[in-house]
């Protein structure tokens, strides 16, 4: 859907406050390509996903920011990364960048799957990284939205982020 991979980086900005320009840069890009694969099977997407991010004609990335970009587009898809192909190149950016990746995964996850339209306001995201709280304010209209799938993809983000979270109901 066009513009909508803006709308999704709104979503899960609070998320990544403290990054530095350019790990924003690269939050923002993840996205805006968070659904281009969506035509390969599903069985095989989260993969593609990786794949094309690593091997795409992408100017101005260095390989670790390549793996960046494909493990947060893995995890768009998929909960966990063993298993894959790809398992050698992982080893390209350290622990904490993989783990930064897996959150921007798991927030394009969920949130793809909420923020369908763009001139809707269903609610928002904060995180409070001291206290390792994770909270989703949700509208009225929203609410009937969350449901056990929904759920599961909030509270799999909240474990990635090893916070607590919260789910409230906004007001107005």
């Amino acid at each position: 859907m066009p513009g909508f991979g803006k709308l999704l980086y709104q979503f899960i900005a609070p998320l990544f406050k403290s990054a530095p320009l350019a790990r924003k840069r690269l939050i923002k890009a993840a996205c805006l390509l968070h659904d281009v694969s969506w035509r390969a099977h599903p069985d095989y997407r989260a993969e593609a996903c990786f794949d094309n991010a690593t091997r795409a004609n992408l100017g101005g990335l260095k390989h670790s920011e390549r793996i960046f970009l494909g493990l947060a587009l893995l995890h768009r898809y998929t909960n966990k990364r063993e298993g894959t192909h790809f398992e050698d190149l992982y080893e390209l950016i350290d622990e904490k960048t993989q783990s930064e990746a897996e959150v921007l995964g798991k927030a394009m996850r969920f949130g793809a799957m909420l923020w369908m339209d763009r001139d809707v306001d269903l609610g928002d995201l904060r995180w409070f990284p001291k206290k390792k709280q994770l909270e989703l304010r949700l509208s009225a209209d929203a609410m009937p939205l969350f449901g056990e799938v929904a759920e599961a993809r909030l509270n799999s983000l909240a474990a990635s982020l090893e916070a607590e979270v919260t789910v409230r109901k906004r007001r107005g």
